[in-house]
Formats: structure tokens, C-alpha cells, sequence
């Protein structure tokens, strides 16, 4: 039982590494029409699935190290 226990501990506390649309827009604190832009213009790259876009996050990581330096 410890052991699953562990193991569902370590899950919930991984990062995830596909974001949907709403969980990247809240990440970034950005608006629908900027993360749009940022897609157009090839700076953070999407996966479409089903009608539904997904961000992988080590993307999203690289982008927001890139906006610090």
C-alpha cells in the first residue's frame, strides 16, 4: 500500500507535458490573440488533436527563458 502510495505522489507532483490552450494562456498570462500570434509567427509550435491544441511544455519552458535573458 506504501508503495502506491509513492508512486501516485511522484505523478501528481510531475509537470504535465502537454497543455491545453487555457492552461498555457494562464501560464504565460496571455491573451487568446497573442498566443494565436505566437503560432502564426512560429515562435511556440501546437499539436492539434481531435479540435483541441496542446503545447508541449518543454516549448512553452524554452520560451519563457528565452523572454528573461
Amino acid at each position: 500500500l506504501e508503495d502506491i502510495k509513492d508512486l501516485l505522489q511522484v505523478r501528481t507532483t510531475e509537470q504535465k507535458l502537454w497543455l491545453r490552450t487555457s492552461e498555457v494562456k494562464k501560464l504565460l498570462n496571455i491573451s487568446s490573440g497573442t498566443l494565436q500570434n505566437l503560432r502564426i509567427n512560429g515562435t511556440l509550435s501546437c499539436s492539434k488533436v481531435g479540435g483541441t491544441l496542446y503545447y508541449n511544455y518543454k516549448d512553452i519552458q524554452k520560451l519563457m527563458e528565452g523572454t528573461q535573458s
